[in-house]
């Protein structure tokens, strides 16, 4: 029998779903059974299984200690890769040497290139050498560390094998005068690389595990690698991914060759191609059961009601429908995807800064480069209201106004009142300090906190502090770290008509014109939708929240 027909023909039927993209390499595959250039014969494959649904175990709960029971997409997966033999210099070997796995995360790719490291390092040749690789040294270390649980959870395999911490290693060190495959004789290991090691060449590696490949802005790990297998009849490397947020990154230009092998416009017979992907993100929101082409284990590793969870928030946050699709679903999402609509950044709501005479405030500040405004922001607050008032002003050199590339008439914020041009070329950052010094004389309103980017920064340090003390001007980093939490709660408080930033006209573009930046971990940081656009007033508003969520319960206190 074979895993691979069986699932190809119930797919073809509808019994299960898949994507398009799958479903292409799937009848290539079943077109290339039919052709004598190819041999087809599923015995490695069938090898491989039996080794891993009786020798392998789960180690990561709520499965931990349960056998490896390989699904039926997963079967057919090894026999694809197995099970194909073509005739290399007059010998059949094994035909596919590449492999590129795309699927949505928490469906158990790690475990499952796992138990195949275990299966090539004890079914495989003698002398086999396996490497496990990602862009940073942890990544790496979570196959690696995973095909280690494996095999310390078989008796069997920890009878014949050790590890130490060069990396897992063939023999027993109590039966040092053993002889054969299980033994010290067999020089077969394994071993772990981050992209950031030196000396990546030279590995003569017969199987490789490159994991998490979308953060990879070049092929600088990969080429030494693939150059390592050169030598080999049979190599095996094997890419595992989600899609990311990397523009023009490795994976990009990885994904445009194979949709092109996909469509038929070119050939690599020795590329296998398995792409768990959506055929649309339409079909994510109008069709639950189409979430299986991108989360094949979903019901089993991933639980349908996390991802109706996640769905459900994404249709309000931003961020979450930014990472959701491309972790969830490969749904490739730029680096500057928009963070809020039109309709969600309006308020027309005014108020009068006579008004909060004698306040407390919390500024915030962003000190400007070459061509970007300079902003600041006061955040102030009324007791017993959920609302946020900003107060706004901004700077920009008179020699940019001509040049500026956005569109914006900086004479017309200038003459409503929220905007001073400077003369020469730059911004010097201590006229933000004279303007807050300012408005303690006209309104009495006096810092509480004021928090600002480190970059271009000094010149406001050295004034502010001289005019209201130290202890007053904090730094906030400007990552996605630090600016996440405060990201997704202005945000909250935009959608909800919560900030009033008095119909700022300059605040309003600077929103508008804001995009999101995940990283890795899902958090987010702002970045331009285009590169001419400004964003500085949305930076000094996250430096006031950011102040704010740091220090909320004292400056509560302080306002009454």
């Amino acid at each position: 029998m074979s895993y691979l027909v069986e699932y190809y023909e119930k797919c073809k039927a509808g019994e299960i779903i898949i994507g398009k993209e799958l479903m292409a390499q799937l009848e290539m595959l079943m077109e290339d059974m039919k052709d004598p250039v190819y041999k087809f014969d599923p015995a490695e494959a069938h090898k491989r299984i039996k080794f891993i649904e009786n020798e392998c175990k789960h180690s990561i709960s709520p499965f931990a200690g349960d056998p490896f029971l390989l699904q039926p997409h997963q079967k057919a997966f090894r026999e694809a890769i197995y099970g194909f033999k073509m005739d290399i210099e007059g010998k059949w070997l094994r035909r596919f040497t590449e492999v590129t796995y795309m699927v949505g995360r928490k469906n158990g790719k790690t475990s499952e290139v796992a138990a195949d490291g275990n299966a090539e390092f004890f079914c495989g040749n003698t002398g086999t050498n396996i490497l496990c690789a990602s862009n940073d040294y942890e990544q790496a270390g979570l196959v690696f560390d995973e095909i280690n649980n494996m095999r310390e959870e078989s008796p069997k395999l920890v009878k014949v094998s050790r590890k130490n911490i060069k990396g897992i290693f063939m023999g027993n060190p109590k039966q040092k005068n053993k002889k054969g495959k299980y033994s010290y004789q067999n020089k077969a290991k394994i071993k772990k690389l981050s992209a950031k090691t030196g000396a990546k060449e030279g590995k003569n590696i017969d199987f490789a595990i490159v994991d998490e490949v979308h953060e990879m802005k070049d092929d600088s790990l990969v080429r030494p690698i693939k150059q390592s297998m050169s030598t080999k009849d049979e190599p095996l490397y094997i890419e595992i991914t989600t899609e990311g947020f990397t523009e023009d990154g490795y994976l990009d230009e990885r994904l445009r060759e194979a949709r092109r092998v996909l469509k038929g416009e070119i050939s690599r017979p020795r590329w296998l191609i398995w792409l768990y992907t959506q055929d649309s993100e339409t079909e994510i929101w109008q069709d639950r059961r189409t979430w299986v082409k991108s989360n094949p284990n979903l019901g089993v590793s991933k639980k349908w009601h996390y991802l109706d969870g996640l769905v459900e928030e994404s249709k309000t946050n931003s961020a979450t429908r930014a990472f959701m699709l491309a972790k969830e679903f490969n749904i490739k999402q730029s680096n500057a995807n928009a963070w809020l609509q039109e309709s969600e950044i309006i308020n027309t709501a005014t108020f009068n800064i006579e008004d909060f005479a004698g306040a407390f405030y919390i500024a915030g500040n962003d000190f400007m480069e070459t061509t970007d405004l300079c902003a600041s922001k006061l955040l102030l607050k009324r007791p017993n209201d959920n609302q946020v008032f900003f107060y706004s002003h901004y700077w920009i050199p008179e020699s940019k106004l001509e040049l500026s590339p956005d569109g914006e008439d900086y004479r017309q914020w200038e003459r409503d009142g929220y905007l001073t041009i400077v003369e020469g070329n730059s911004v010097d950052s201590s006229v933000v300090a004279e303007w807050q010094y300012k408005l303690l004389e006209e309104y009495d309103l006096k810092p509480f906190k004021s928090g600002y980017d480190n970059r271009f920064a000094k010149d406001y340090i050295s004034r502010f502090e001289e005019i209201f003390g130290k202890g007053v001007a904090l730094n906030v980093p400007q990552d996605a770290k630090v600016l996440n939490n405060p990201m997704r709660r202005l945000e909250a408080d935009l959608r909800d008509k919560l900030v009033n930033y008095n119909n700022c006209h300059g605040d309003l573009v600077c929103f508008r014109n804001t995009g999101i930046k995940p990283d890795t971990l899902g958090r987010i940081m702002p970045c331009k939708m285009h590169s001419t656009k400004r964003i500085d007033g949305t930076a000094a508003a996250l430096c006031c929240y950011a102040v704010y969520e740091w220090h909320k319960s004292e400056f509560l206190q302080l306002i009454g």
